[in-house]
């Protein structure tokens, strides 16, 4: 049943820091090794995680609660999730600076057959591993790519996040408060175009169905299942996450309804098929959860 009701946890996609120090950091990565960031990040990982409580509360309960792990296999748990978010910023740092990545995929070829479709579709990322990542190393020849992203973002960030996905055929629409993003996102499907989102958190709308995930009901947005539904078009799901020696393992799995059902049921079973995909990558990546709240309680 979809929930109307309270405020839900948005994500404020805002980058912490101030335009010369953003700046300063992308020049720096263009001549420094991130592995030597990466080494002095170990070792401020643990302040961050005193200062940052509700954040390591929140996580720390994920591994005990939702993963079953003991006390200290938890607090070792959560010292490697806020390297592995520590990693993750770095390397789009790096990226920015014009650093290459490797990449591995899983369902690639499914991905190559949809895009030579005529039609659109929708693409889901979720706050786990390094989705942006897609974006500034990958091109998409064919369809153009629309990624929402939250109008509250830092104007440099969106500077440099612009000038590498328009090299990639990726545009961006804004979620800024109005509906403008709405008529934009379902002119691109018109269009035979992708629009990219988010399917783990709410974003401009309160709406939300209740899924089974890790083993407790949760909060997922009706918007991106009702937009498939309503244009009939597909959904895939593309999780990229960090592996060993830095490669990047891309998962690509389509998400559809069962035939038969009215609309809103299959959304709603979309909405439950999208949430078993994110917790199969989950369990396969725990260290890469990155919503730092409480998920299931929201």
């Amino acid at each position: 049943m979809a929930r109307q009701e309270g405020k839900p946890v948005e994500w404020k996609g805002r980058t912490d820091g101030l335009p010369w120090m953003i700046r300063s950091l992308v020049a720096v990565m263009r001549v420094l090794d991130r592995r030597a960031i990466y080494l002095v990040m170990a070792l401020i990982v643990p302040f961050y995680m005193i200062f940052n409580h509700k954040g390591y509360k929140a996580i720390y309960r994920f591994f005990r609660q939702r993963l079953g792990l003991g006390p200290l296999k938890s607090f070792l748990k959560v010292y490697a999730n806020h390297f592995r978010f520590g990693q993750v910023i770095v390397d789009r740092y790096a990226a920015f600076a014009g650093k290459r990545f490797r990449f591995a995929f899983d369902g690639n070829d499914m991905f190559l057959a949809m895009l030579n479709e005529p039609g659109g579709f929708v693409q889901l990322s979720s706050h786990i591993g390094n989705y942006e990542m897609v974006g500034y190393s990958l091109t998409s020849a064919t369809k153009k790519i629309n990624g929402l992203f939250y109008g509250g973002e830092s104007e440099v960030m969106m500077e440099f996040r612009r000038k590498i996905l328009s090299m990639h055929n990726i545009g961006l629409i804004e979620v800024n408060g109005s509906m403008e993003h709405i008529f934009q996102m379902n002119a691109a499907i018109d269009r035979g175009e992708i629009v990219s989102m988010t399917g783990d958190r709410m974003l401009g709308s309160p709406k939300s169905f209740r899924c089974q995930f890790m083993g407790a009901e949760a909060n997922f947005p009706m918007g991106p299942f009702a937009l498939a539904v309503q244009k009939d078009v597909p959904i895939v799901a593309v999780f990229c996450m960090r592996g060993k020696w830095g490669v990047y393992n891309v998962y690509v799995r389509k998400v559809t309804a069962a035939p038969g059902l009215p609309p809103r049921a299959s959304m709603q079973d979309m909405a439950q098929k999208f949430a078993a995909e994110l917790e199969s990558i989950v369990r396969l990546y725990p260290t890469q959860w990155f919503n730092y709240y409480d998920f299931w309680n929201a």
